[in-house]
């Protein structure tokens, strides 16, 4: 990395430290180890409400020092724009119209003995052709790191240190992503999140320390690759860290910072965010008709600098809002909620796969330059039921907007005949359907075991 001031790479954190953190903790329950027999540190009561945390405490998976874990996410969805070449854009988690299709198909779990980590998570279905596409670090260099990677989700082992409440040392692909919602949908209140998940890292390539300070605090510092990238963009590394805040079993916060150099051939380019969530359970009454209520509100602010851009041109600013109620004994669960996202320059916006558009490749039909506006809005309404916590089944309404055209229309982004040429290039005579608006209706059958 470039040399720059010692004290820079911490700014993000100046947020948390002054307010209050946010919250993943999907793998939590099967990373964290104890060196007695009191409850592991954020586990003093059940935060299984908090998004992103979802599922059942009983592991009928387990075998001595393995915990397995079975996760299959199917979903149809419906845009009402019904694109003629059945594909959508937009989204990370969303991506065909009309069709019944597997997002995920994952099969792994933990392992732990004697303070030796390890964790593995496949990523079979769309989630492995469409998460390697929105990377572009495997254009600098060799070995095809979008195919290395491209089944698997997680993939770290680690040493447990028994100090403090707990350390735990890790080096792999983790999920200490920014933007609170899971990268699995079967953990989070909507099936699509909002543009400042949906926008934001899922996954880290590199190092991290999970430090229990307490068993209310958790301070997790990372050195990685890249932002959601398999390798580098550049020269130097990323930084950051995510600080977990639950002082008692109705409040969850927590905020993810991070600073690095991530615009391909451009390292003069830097890029910082703060992404910073809370979530509160204001209802809590097992017995009655309304079982739960809870919500979340998450704040991002980031920029890039140098490199041609400055802060007062090259910025994200956004937010999601959700509201989550639950009835009769949890079976039954009802989400509303949305966000919007102002980013000019579209440096973290998903690029529309036209022609086989991918994050390396860029396409003249949308482009990313230094003051291209972008802003857009969304919500959704989410039903769930959830006959038992191993499965879940939901119907949901979404409806996004933007103030460019953006959204793939009724003729698509794919040319006559497929794909021509290098990827997202120019076809003579053709020209994507793109929209400003779209709404849409899924329908999933979700399962963690």
């Amino acid at each position: 990395m470039r040399p720059v001031t010692s004290w820079l790479p911490w700014l993000p954190f100046l947020p948390v430290l002054l307010l209050a953190p946010r919250a993943h903790a999907q793998s939590e329950a099967t990373t964290d180890v104890t060196p007695d027999e009191r409850p592991a540190p954020l586990a003093f009561a059940d935060f299984s409400w908090v998004p992103g945390n979802a599922g059942a405490s009983e592991k009928p998976l387990s075998f001595g020092p393995f915990t397995g874990e079975f996760r299959l996410d199917t979903a149809y969805h419906y845009s009402f724009n019904r694109p003629q070449d059945d594909t959508l854009s937009g989204s990370s988690e969303v991506f065909r119209h009309g069709e019944v299709q597997v997002t995920q198909l994952g099969i792994g779990g933990d392992f732990l003995y004697k303070n030796v980590m390890g964790r593995l998570m496949t990523q079979f279905g769309m989630y492995s052709q469409t998460t390697p596409r929105n990377d572009a670090s495997p254009a600098r260099g060799q070995w095809n790191l979008d195919d290395a990677y491209r089944y698997v989700s997680e993939a770290y082992g680690g040493y447990h240190f028994d100090a403090l409440r707990g350390i735990n040392l890790q080096a792999g692909i983790f999920m200490s992503y920014i933007g609170l919602w899971s990268y699995y949908n079967a953990d989070n209140w909507t099936y699509q999140p909002s543009y400042v998940s949906s926008n934001t890292p899922w996954f880290f390539n590199g190092v991290r320390a999970q430090i229990y300070v307490s068993d209310t605090l958790k301070i997790e510092p990372w050195l990685i690759n890249g932002w959601q990238s398999y390798g580098r963009f550049n020269d130097g590394y990323g930084v950051g860290g995510q600080i977990l805040w639950r002082p008692t079993g109705w409040l969850s916060v927590v905020g993810n910072q991070y600073y690095g150099s991530d615009t391909l051939g451009n390292p003069d380019r830097k890029r910082v965010h703060t992404d910073d969530s809370v979530m509160v359970k204001y209802l809590d009454t097992p017995g009655g008709f309304v079982t739960k209520a809870a919500a979340s509100l998450t704040l991002d602010a980031g920029c890039e600098f140098g490199g041609g851009v400055d802060c007062g041109s090259q910025y994200f600013l956004g937010f999601m809002a959700y509201h989550r109620a639950w009835f009769l004994q949890d079976r039954l669960a009802l989400t509303v909620g949305g966000g919007a996202i102002t980013n000019p320059g579209r440096y973290l916006v998903l690029l529309p796969p036209i022609n086989g558009t991918t994050a390396a490749s860029g396409t003249p039909y949308f482009t990313a330059n230094p003051g291209d506006r972008y802003r857009a809005w969304d919500f959704q309404v989410a039903a769930d039921v959830i006959p038992q916590p191993f499965i879940t089944f939901r119907v949901e309404f979404n409806h996004r907007a933007a103030n460019v055209p953006y959204f793939s229309g009724r003729g698509g982004v794919t040319p006559p005949g497929g794909n021509q040429g290098a990827p997202g290039s120019l076809v003579d005579g053709w020209s994507p359907d793109l929209v400003k608006t779209e709404s849409r209706l899924t329908g999933a059958l979700m399962v963690k075991i």
